[in-house]
């Protein structure tokens, strides 16, 4: 009988606060979509495989956005980047701007997988240091709903972030039959 493979992220923390056990999440699925992209040509990221508007690239990019959105503008109280319409700040939940369009999702032209993902880990890791600041009950004013916990902006995170993580996985597949946790 083989050994039992090393422990992953999450399994480690199986027993851990609650805290350690949201940023564990967040940061596997964060990396997973990484790695969905890792190795992919710029035009194998960007290219088209089902009927929505929805990329590998795309993905990257919208995460970056929602990234920016939760945790820089609302939790931050940091204006968008540029003011950049494809950064959620001028978005709703949805990711879709005020004016129905879904610009977030649009590569713009002359970025490469390698420049997406660098903006993805740079917002990723201005998040970390936002949030560093807050404890989990804590909450901040919020357009939409109120106000919102750190503790809430942990949970639509990783959901947000997993579910994009599971279309990663499906148009990998399609682009060029990698599959699984780290394909």
């Amino acid at each position: 009988m083989s050994p039992a493979p090393p422990l992953a992220p999450d399994e480690l923390v199986s027993a851990a606060g609650e805290r350690d056990v949201l940023e564990t999440f967040l940061d596997l699925y964060r990396d997973i979509v990484v790695r969905k992209v890792s190795g992919l040509s710029t035009v194998d990221a960007s290219r088209r495989l089902v009927p929505s508007r929805t990329t590998l690239a795309g993905l990257v990019r919208h995460l970056t956005g929602v990234e920016r959105e939760w945790f820089h503008g609302v939790l931050g109280g940091r204006p968008a980047p540029g003011g950049d319409r494809a950064s959620p700040a001028a978005q709703g939940t949805s990711g879709v701007a005020q004016d129905g369009s879904s610009d977030s999702w649009d590569v713009p032209g002359g970025a490469s997988v390698e420049s997406l993902v660098a903006d993805y880990r740079a917002a990723c890791a201005t998040s970390r240091e936002i949030c560093a600041g807050f404890a989990l009950d804590d909450t901040v004013p919020s357009p939409r709903l109120g106000r919102v916990s750190l503790r809430w902006l942990y949970v639509h995170l990783i959901e947000e972030t997993a579910r994009h993580a599971g279309h990663a996985d499906i148009l990998r597949e399609q682009t060029d039959g990698a599959t699984g946790f780290d394909g």
